[in-house]
């Protein structure tokens, strides 16, 4: 390869600190030892690595609710929000202020809410009654309540919570994270997806995109229904043999375009032929929850083990880190509750709340009964919050809110039991601690044993990270 050649240099625009050699460099040279398959699993990145530092968790699961669930109404007890209700939010709290649907000079009164908030567990903290499974489960929560992100619409408030930016092209927190640290997984993808929910979150694949990471990062979602993956079943006309000499060729076809370009694109190729084939058995046997006892059906509260649920995909998570499987992130829609005739706080709050609830609470006590949460990060959250202020629209609901909001996380090294930041007396700001959507990023780096500030990529004369250039911190204070 001529090292001089910008587009040559482009195809191997990633590298690792701890090692200092791209990924298609250590393909070609398994390449030219003459062991296409080898250099294929190298290539994939996916074999474990070492974490720079000492890592308190393997694996994460990211619980995404997508639109942006109300705080106000789940978490954040506010009882001078209810006792002023239905008056002006104070002009002091709205200068400089912006809203996605209201300026700050109309629609501007205080909205408490309907919901009967108690205090649970031990720690004292603070749940509503559309959250009753979580309640039982707080000791092992961690809540932060000071959540702060920076754009407040859905699209580029998603893409901003998993990539660190609202522009295209970044990668997403599960693709830095097999990047990173590769899979323990080799018949699974090491970042899976699962989605649930009336249709698929804002943003659509990007929000789990590699970016400018091979493509091998990028996370793969999984279908609840049917085949896991379209066409990865082999065709009942084609036989083993026939089907083996297929990928035999496409093998050696791309592995000769490998040497002769060294572009780590075509090793990623080489790697996707490879794991289809070991995913033509591992994948239904994944699907399959025949093997699951009616206790555990029931824990998760899932009636029919073959229908789509957000339960289901619960207990599919669980399944997926058993495997080994370093990320997996699970969409669940609709939290967009303005007000109207289909998103609003009367009904539609209780109505998704009671679709995660037990869920929620049966993917931690299920990791935790089988020594799985430890090492495992549960993080539950959305894009952003919702505003102190209501909506005047056809019934009940509340306006994005970027500068405090609740996000929960377990297991993983975070402390149980604690709750973090606090919020002014109308949930409208942090009143100490604000914890920026960087600071969760980097911690959660931390914790899988990755620096957030060198774990980076070059691409474009630059280098990028999942934090980007302004400052972020390791929240030290939620973990033990």
């Amino acid at each position: 390869m001529n090292q001089d050649d910008p587009l040559q240099q482009q195809t191997r625009r990633h590298f690792f600190h701890d090692c200092g050699i791209g990924v298609g460099a250590m393909a070609l040279s398994s390449l030219l030892s003459g062991s296409t398959a080898a250099a294929a699993e190298t290539a994939s990145g996916m074999t474990a690595r070492t974490s720079q530092l000492v890592a308190k968790a393997k694996r994460v699961i990211y619980l995404f609710m997508a639109g942006g669930p109300s705080q106000l109404d789940m978490f954040d007890h506010k009882p001078m929000l209810n006792k002023l209700s239905g008056e002006p939010m104070p002009q002091s709290y709205l200068e400089g202020k912006r809203f996605a649907f209201m300026g700050s000079s109309h629609r501007t009164n205080l909205l408490g809410t309907r919901r009967r908030f108690r205090q649970h567990g031990d720690s004292g903290a603070w749940v509503s009654d559309v959250l009753p499974h979580t309640a039982s489960i707080v000791d092992k929560l961690t809540f932060i309540k000071t959540c702060k992100t920076d754009l407040f619409n859905h699209a580029p408030a998603k893409l901003f919570m998993n990539t660190g930016s609202g522009q295209f092209g970044r990668p997403s927190l599960g693709s830095w994270l097999t990047y990173g640290l590769g899979s323990e997984c080799t018949d699974l993808p090491g970042f899976v997806v699962l989605q649930s929910g009336p249709r698929g979150p804002r943003g659509g694949s990007v929000l789990w995109g590699s970016g400018m990471l091979p493509t091998t990062y990028q996370g793969v979602p999984l279908r609840n229904k049917g085949e896991p993956i379209l066409n990865l079943t082999t065709p009942a006309a084609v036989t083993e043999e026939q089907q083996a000499a297929v990928f035999d060729s496409v093998r050696r076809l791309n592995s000769l375009r490998l040497q002769n370009t060294g572009d780590e694109e075509i090793a990623t190729r080489i790697n996707a032929y490879e794991m289809a084939y070991r995913m033509q058995t591992s994948a239904p046997e994944l699907m399959d929850t025949a093997s699951e006892t009616k206790e555990t059906l029931g824990l998760y509260g899932i009636q029919d083990p073959g229908e789509s649920s957000f339960a289901r995909n619960c207990l599919l998570a669980r399944r997926l880190v058993e495997r080994g499987v370093r990320f997996v992130q699970l969409y669940h829609t609709n939290w967009d509750h303005h007000g109207g005739p289909t998103e609003n706080l009367e009904q539609h709050l209780p109505s998704v709340s009671k679709e995660i609830d037990q869920p929620c609470m049966a993917l931690v006590r299920d990791l935790e009964q089988r020594g799985l949460l430890d090492d495992t990060i549960v993080i539950w959250g959305g894009e952003f919050g919702r505003t102190p202020m209501g909506e005047v629209r056809e019934s009940t609901g509340r306006n994005h809110h970027i500068d405090a909001f609740t996000m929960w996380f377990a297991g993983g090294g975070f402390k149980p039991g604690v709750t973090f930041g606090e919020t002014d007396e109308f949930g409208f700001g942090p009143v100490d601690r604000s914890v920026h959507v960087r600071d969760i990023h980097a911690t959660l780096l931390h914790q899988m044993g990755i620096s957030h500030e060198r774990l980076t990529v070059r691409a474009q004369g630059l280098d990028f990270r999942l934090t980007g250039v302004l400052p972020a911190r390791i929240v030290d204070e939620v973990l033990v």
